[in-house]
């Protein structure tokens, strides 16, 4: 498996600490991938100098462009890169979600790079509506990054839904835990697996005396954990790094995370939009803010971006 030889890199204008791009270059060290920084900016002040002709205005937006890029090409030049490959660049555009997946669609990138910010007195992670659209609608893995580094023999965490027996829940389980595998190999880490399951329904509880709810849990921890072990199997993952927990997806993942200091957490996206994302949401969007680590998101197979009609 040849995994992200073609890395975009996006760039935080309002820093210098660019974390996306130091992830990136840490990645490609070991893929000997091609880095692209990118940055899309815009500033409405320019688009309302009514006063000015089309191509004036056209001028001072290459201006601006010209200004970034050389900020960027500053701050990649300062950077320990030995022989990779950065390419950088600078479009203008209103929306940034929409700049960075056409950049994906058109130049192929096997995944997207991109900075968290931290709230500075909260000390938690704020994710901005540009963060949620990539997460929707990119096609390709999109890294989230925060504050801390990958050591070796650091922990990998791989969230999967092993007891389903749905071809889109398992294809993707084998697509993160593929990922994982993949990830551990190239910075030398363990590759941890988690998976969830829910407790007894409290209705049927209530409203079935004579329901067992200990016979109830009992039965779906075995079958988790005999769905787990057919999955682990496959991969050559040890039992004892397998983590079979009841409860909600986001409450076990955030608990195991912490429990083995992951560096790392690979998790799936179904990529919901619309109503239904704003009502319901998912595992993924849940359970990011509550991490304080790096989460690795993936598309299940044959995902269309809605960007690429």
């Amino acid at each position: 498996m040849n995994k992200y030889q073609n890395i975009l890199a996006v760039i935080d204008p309002t820093t210098d600490e660019q974390k996306a791009l130091k992830r990136s270059i840490q990645l490609a060290q070991h893929t000997n991938a091609s880095i692209t920084a990118f940055l899309s900016i815009f500033d409405f002040s320019y688009e309302m100098t009514t006063m000015l002709s089309g191509d004036e205005r056209e001028a001072m937006r290459q201006t601006v462009i010209d200004d970034r890029l050389e900020w960027m090409n500053d701050l990649v030049s300062q950077l320990n890169i030995n022989d990779l490959t950065i390419n950088t660049k600078v479009v203008w555009h209103n929306r940034p979600f929409e700049s960075i997946i056409n950049e994906v669609l058109e130049h192929d990138h096997d995944i997207v790079i991109k900075g968290t910010h931290e709230h500075d007195k909260l000390k938690s992670v704020i994710f901005t509506p540009t963060d949620w659209h990539i997460l929707r609608k990119c096609p390709c893995p999109v890294l989230l990054v925060k504050d801390h580094l990958w050591p070796e023999k650091g922990n990998i965490l791989a969230a999967i839904n092993a007891g389903s027996d749905e071809d889109e829940h398992r294809s993707l389980n084998h697509k993160i835990t593929a990922h994982a595998n993949h990830l551990a190999k190239v910075i030398n880490a363990n590759v941890h697996l988690v998976n969830s399951f829910p407790g007894t329904p409290i209705n049927i509880a209530i409203e079935i005396p004579e329901f067992n709810a200990n016979e109830y849990n009992t039965g779906m921890l075995t079958h988790h954990k005999k769905a787990m072990a057919s999955h682990c199997e496959q991969y050559n993952i040890a039992e004892d790094r397998t983590h079979i927990e009841e409860g909600l997806p986001e409450d076990v993942i955030e608990d195991v995370a912490n429990k083995i200091d992951a560096e790392l957490v690979i998790l799936g996206t179904i990529g919901r939009t619309g109503l239904s994302a704003t009502l319901i949401g998912n595992t993924a969007e849940h359970v990011l803010d509550r991490l304080n680590c790096d989460v690795l998101a993936l598309k299940p197979d044959g995902y269309v971006s809605p960007l690429a009609d």
